[in-house]
Protein backbone atom coordinates (compact mmCIF):
# COMPACT_ATOMS: atom_id res chain seq x y z
CA UNK A 1 0.00 0.00 0.00
CA UNK A 2 3.21 2.33 0.59
CA UNK A 3 0.97 5.06 3.21
CA UNK A 4 2.78 5.09 6.38
CA UNK A 5 0.21 6.32 8.14
CA UNK A 6 -2.63 3.84 7.00
CA UNK A 7 -4.84 2.42 10.10
CA UNK A 8 -3.08 -0.43 11.87
CA UNK A 9 -6.13 -2.53 10.97
CA UNK A 10 -6.06 -1.63 6.89
CA UNK A 11 -5.35 -4.54 5.09
CA UNK A 12 -3.41 -5.17 2.05
CA UNK A 13 -2.84 -7.25 -0.65
CA UNK A 14 0.95 -7.49 0.93
CA UNK A 15 -0.22 -8.83 4.81
CA UNK A 16 -2.76 -10.86 4.31
CA UNK A 17 -3.97 -14.10 4.12
CA UNK A 18 -7.55 -15.78 3.19
CA UNK A 19 -8.54 -19.10 4.65
CA UNK A 20 -11.48 -20.74 3.74
CA UNK A 21 -13.20 -22.87 6.34
CA UNK A 22 -15.26 -26.51 5.78
CA UNK A 23 -17.26 -25.36 2.51
CA UNK A 24 -17.64 -29.32 1.71
CA UNK A 25 -20.03 -30.85 -0.26
CA UNK A 26 -22.42 -33.14 2.56
CA UNK A 27 -22.47 -29.44 4.42
CA UNK A 28 -23.33 -27.07 2.04
CA UNK A 29 -26.74 -28.27 1.19
CA UNK A 30 -27.94 -27.68 4.78
CA UNK A 31 -26.74 -23.66 4.12
CA UNK A 32 -29.59 -21.44 3.26
CA UNK A 33 -28.77 -19.52 0.41
CA UNK A 34 -25.41 -21.53 -0.61
CA UNK A 35 -25.18 -20.17 -4.33
CA UNK A 36 -25.11 -16.70 -2.97
CA UNK A 37 -22.19 -18.09 -0.29
CA UNK A 38 -20.24 -19.98 -3.00
CA UNK A 39 -20.17 -17.23 -5.45
CA UNK A 40 -19.14 -14.86 -2.57
CA UNK A 41 -16.14 -17.37 -2.21
CA UNK A 42 -15.41 -17.67 -5.60
CA UNK A 43 -15.02 -14.02 -5.80
CA UNK A 44 -12.79 -13.71 -2.55
CA UNK A 45 -10.52 -16.72 -4.06
CA UNK A 46 -9.96 -14.92 -7.41
CA UNK A 47 -9.67 -11.87 -6.20
CA UNK A 48 -6.26 -13.34 -4.25
CA UNK A 49 -4.99 -15.13 -7.07
CA UNK A 50 -5.08 -11.76 -9.15
CA UNK A 51 -3.18 -10.45 -6.38
CA UNK A 52 -0.41 -13.24 -5.40
CA UNK A 53 -1.68 -13.80 -1.83
CA UNK A 54 -1.55 -16.44 0.66
CA UNK A 55 -4.62 -18.66 0.72
CA UNK A 56 -5.23 -21.54 2.66
CA UNK A 57 -8.21 -23.83 3.11
CA UNK A 58 -9.44 -26.86 5.47
CA UNK A 59 -12.02 -29.59 5.02
CA UNK A 60 -13.47 -30.68 8.33
CA UNK A 61 -13.54 -34.89 8.51
CA UNK A 62 -13.92 -35.39 4.36
CA UNK A 63 -14.66 -38.85 4.99
CA UNK A 64 -18.03 -38.17 6.78
CA UNK A 65 -18.70 -34.30 5.16
CA UNK A 66 -17.12 -34.98 1.83
CA UNK A 67 -14.71 -33.20 -0.30
CA UNK A 68 -14.67 -29.15 -1.35
CA UNK A 69 -17.37 -28.33 -3.49
CA UNK A 70 -16.85 -27.31 -6.92
CA UNK A 71 -15.98 -24.50 -8.25
CA UNK A 72 -13.55 -24.04 -4.86
CA UNK A 73 -12.17 -27.33 -5.16
CA UNK A 74 -10.43 -26.23 -8.79
CA UNK A 75 -9.32 -23.31 -7.00
CA UNK A 76 -8.08 -25.12 -4.22
CA UNK A 77 -5.23 -27.72 -4.53
CA UNK A 78 -4.06 -28.40 -0.89
CA UNK A 79 -6.92 -28.53 1.56
CA UNK A 80 -5.50 -30.21 4.74
CA UNK A 81 -8.13 -32.63 6.67
CA UNK A 82 -8.94 -31.45 10.55
CA UNK A 83 -11.67 -33.37 13.07
CA UNK A 84 -11.40 -30.25 15.95
CA UNK A 85 -13.53 -27.66 14.93
CA UNK A 86 -10.55 -25.51 15.22
CA UNK A 87 -8.59 -24.74 11.71
CA UNK A 88 -5.73 -24.19 14.25
CA UNK A 89 -5.21 -27.35 15.25
CA UNK A 90 -3.99 -28.09 11.68
CA UNK A 91 -0.54 -26.67 11.97
CA UNK A 92 -0.08 -26.09 8.87
CA UNK A 93 -2.44 -23.76 8.60
CA UNK A 94 -0.67 -21.41 11.46
CA UNK A 95 2.94 -22.44 9.85
CA UNK A 96 2.17 -21.39 6.22
CA UNK A 97 0.41 -17.37 7.27
CA UNK A 98 3.70 -17.06 9.79
CA UNK A 99 6.11 -18.13 6.86
CA UNK A 100 4.12 -16.17 4.19
CA UNK A 101 4.24 -13.37 6.60
CA UNK A 102 0.84 -12.78 7.10
CA UNK A 103 -0.68 -10.91 10.27
CA UNK A 104 -3.92 -10.56 9.08
CA UNK A 105 -6.15 -13.11 8.11
CA UNK A 106 -10.34 -13.53 6.35
CA UNK A 107 -11.77 -16.23 7.08
CA UNK A 108 -14.94 -17.30 4.84
CA UNK A 109 -16.72 -20.71 4.95
CA UNK A 110 -19.08 -22.67 7.16
CA UNK A 111 -19.93 -22.92 9.43
CA UNK A 112 -19.75 -19.61 11.18
CA UNK A 113 -20.61 -20.59 14.89
CA UNK A 114 -19.12 -23.77 15.34
CA UNK A 115 -15.48 -24.01 12.90
CA UNK A 116 -15.34 -19.96 11.56
CA UNK A 117 -15.74 -18.89 15.51
CA UNK A 118 -13.42 -21.32 17.09
CA UNK A 119 -10.74 -20.57 14.24
CA UNK A 120 -11.11 -17.12 14.80
CA UNK A 121 -10.61 -16.80 18.73
CA UNK A 122 -7.65 -19.57 18.05
CA UNK A 123 -6.28 -16.87 15.30
CA UNK A 124 -6.76 -13.97 17.72
CA UNK A 125 -5.20 -16.34 20.38
CA UNK A 126 -1.89 -16.68 17.86
CA UNK A 127 -1.67 -12.44 17.45
CA UNK A 128 -3.25 -12.53 14.18
CA UNK A 129 -5.35 -9.35 13.40
CA UNK A 130 -8.56 -11.52 12.35
CA UNK A 131 -11.36 -10.34 9.66
CA UNK A 132 -14.62 -12.53 8.96
CA UNK A 133 -16.26 -11.37 5.84
CA UNK A 134 -19.60 -11.60 6.85
CA UNK A 135 -21.43 -11.71 3.56
CA UNK A 136 -18.82 -15.03 2.78
CA UNK A 137 -19.84 -17.16 6.33
CA UNK A 138 -23.27 -18.85 6.92
CA UNK A 139 -24.41 -21.45 9.55
CA UNK A 140 -27.44 -23.82 9.03
CA UNK A 141 -29.72 -21.74 11.03
CA UNK A 142 -29.41 -17.93 10.34
CA UNK A 143 -29.67 -17.09 14.11
CA UNK A 144 -26.66 -19.25 14.99
CA UNK A 145 -24.92 -16.74 12.30
CA UNK A 146 -25.82 -13.60 13.67
CA UNK A 147 -25.22 -14.84 17.26
CA UNK A 148 -21.88 -15.91 15.96
CA UNK A 149 -20.55 -12.61 14.48
CA UNK A 150 -22.25 -10.33 17.56
CA UNK A 151 -19.28 -12.50 19.48
CA UNK A 152 -16.95 -12.64 17.29
CA UNK A 153 -17.16 -8.71 17.04
CA UNK A 154 -17.28 -8.49 20.47
CA UNK A 155 -14.06 -10.82 20.61
CA UNK A 156 -12.39 -8.56 18.68
CA UNK A 157 -12.36 -9.83 15.39
CA UNK A 158 -13.22 -7.43 12.27
CA UNK A 159 -16.51 -7.88 10.60
CA UNK A 160 -15.98 -7.01 6.71
CA UNK A 161 -17.42 -7.49 3.58
CA UNK A 162 -16.00 -9.15 0.38
CA UNK A 163 -16.40 -6.04 -1.32
CA UNK A 164 -14.59 -4.14 1.26
CA UNK A 165 -11.90 -7.10 1.26
CA UNK A 166 -10.86 -6.78 -2.27
CA UNK A 167 -11.04 -2.92 -2.51
CA UNK A 168 -9.04 -2.39 0.53
CA UNK A 169 -6.34 -5.23 -0.46
CA UNK A 170 -5.51 -2.83 -3.83
CA UNK A 171 -6.42 0.51 -2.12
CA UNK A 172 -6.93 2.46 -5.32
CA UNK A 173 -6.82 2.75 -8.95
CA UNK A 174 -2.51 3.14 -8.93
CA UNK A 175 -2.57 -0.83 -8.17
CA UNK A 176 -0.82 -2.57 -11.06
CA UNK A 177 -3.96 -5.17 -11.02
CA UNK A 178 -6.59 -2.83 -10.25
CA UNK A 179 -8.07 -3.06 -14.22
CA UNK A 180 -8.18 -6.92 -13.43
CA UNK A 181 -10.06 -6.35 -9.74
CA UNK A 182 -12.09 -4.26 -11.41
CA UNK A 183 -13.33 -6.47 -14.23
CA UNK A 184 -13.86 -9.50 -11.41
CA UNK A 185 -16.26 -6.41 -9.42
CA UNK A 186 -18.24 -5.73 -12.14
CA UNK A 187 -18.67 -10.10 -13.14
CA UNK A 188 -19.90 -10.42 -9.60
CA UNK A 189 -22.48 -7.43 -10.18
CA UNK A 190 -23.63 -8.42 -13.23
CA UNK A 191 -23.85 -12.53 -11.53
CA UNK A 192 -25.78 -10.48 -8.65
CA UNK A 193 -28.15 -8.34 -10.82
CA UNK A 194 -28.85 -11.84 -12.80
CA UNK A 195 -29.16 -13.94 -9.42
CA UNK A 196 -31.19 -11.25 -7.60
CA UNK A 197 -29.12 -11.76 -4.55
Amino acid sequence: MGDAMAHATRMSDNDTGLLVIDLQEKLLPLIPDRDRLVRDVVFLLDAASILGMTVVATEQYPKGLGPTVSPLIERLPHRPAKTVFSACATSSVVETLHREARPKVVLCGIEAHVCVLQTALDLLAHDFRVYVAADAVASRYVSDCEIALRRLEREGVILTTVEMCVFEWIAGATHPRFKDISRLVQERMKAISESGS
